[in-house]
């Protein structure tokens, strides 16, 4: 932006055009307003579909990673028809081009998973579920933890938007899968679902987290961003992703890393790596006092990681 956003010079927020991801471009849109008293005629929405919406029948990871989440935000934004891109961080590449700023986080929410059963099933966790049944993921973090908990369980290729995943639960497709328990929130869908406990389930980094980037050579825009980044999920979510640089994993290697504030003030950061049938793994925590830390749970949790682990990651 080359100045304050006007109606005639609007601000243009990028998004991918799914129904949560337009929930979490508005929720950006009213942290500005109320803090910088922005007219809602200042600001315009710019939905796109992600290469990754398009596609349903494989997962991610065999065909391009969660840079199919970013390339065509990334593209507008870098050619200049977008000024800011909304991001579940979640789904963000945890190295970024350096054109790109990530300039803030909103408040994180529910950084936990949900498990939705079909109709007739009654389970509130994984442990609970019926011996074989299957529970449909395209996450191998999720497919990796679940497997660890119970090996008999089937994990089988469950994708598309919530919706979409809550309808082929519903028609059968699996008898069970996992949904990030903030973008139920943010849809209305606060009874899908039972909340299952970090102890069973650490999340995935930056679940629940909302990220905003812009231009990083675009100061006015930067300086506009700065008034509605949470500092305290910003630094959370910042170590996780460095535990994520250090590891050198990629989005096929089954890895959790969540970063709580504790009552004392310390932050500390929970990780866990797996062998991709979750037979095997390494977990460990570290309280976060400086900007090594994280690195150095990574390097940690590598040596002491079986090599049916370790061969995963290519720090």
């Amino acid at each position: 932006m080359s100045s304050f956003p006007t109606p005639e010079n609007p601000l243009r927020i990028g998004t991918r055009a799914s129904p949560l991801a337009m929930a979490q471009a508005h929720m950006a849109a009213a942290a500005l307003i109320a803090s910088h008293g922005i007219d809602m005629a200042a600001l315009e929405i710019a939905p796109m579909t992600a290469t990754g919406d398009k596609i349903q029948d494989r997962a991610l990871a065999e065909v391009g990673g969660k840079a199919l989440w970013t390339r065509e935000l990334d593209a507008a934004l870098d050619a200049g028809t977008i000024d800011i891109a909304v991001h579940s961080l979640k789904d963000v590449e945890t190295i970024r081009d350096a054109r790109f700023f990530l300039a803030a986080m909103l408040e994180r929410a529910d950084p936990r998973d949900r498990l939705v059963v079909h109709e007739g099933i009654a389970a509130a966790t994984i442990a609970d579920l019926p011996h074989g049944a299957r529970l449909g993921t395209s996450s191998p973090r999720r497919a990796a933890q679940v497997k660890r908990i119970r090996p008999d369980l089937e994990t089988v290729l469950l994708r598309g938007n919530v919706a979409t995943r809550l309808a082929k639960i519903a028609g059968g497709d699996a008898d069970a899968t996992l949904l990030a328990a903030a973008g139920l929130d943010r849809l209305g869908m606060h009874d899908v679902g039972v909340v299952q406990d970090t102890s069973l389930l650490l999340p995935a980094a930056s679940q629940g987290a909302i990220g905003i980037e812009c231009r990083a050579d675009d100061a006015a825009t930067r300086a506009l961003l700065a008034a509605i980044d949470h500092e305290p999920t910003h630094r959370a979510v910042a170590a996780e992703r460095d535990f994520l640089a250090a590891l050198g994993g990629d989005c096929r290697s089954p890895v959790a890393a969540h970063a709580h504030w504790r009552d004392d003030g310390m932050l500390r950061l929970d990780a866990e790596i797996f062998s991709d049938d979750g037979a095997e793994h390494a977990a460990g925590h570290i309280l976060v006092a400086d900007s090594g830390a994280a690195s150095a749970l990574a390097q940690r949790l590598l040596a002491e990681a079986p090599e049916s682990v370790r061969h995963l990651f290519a720090a």
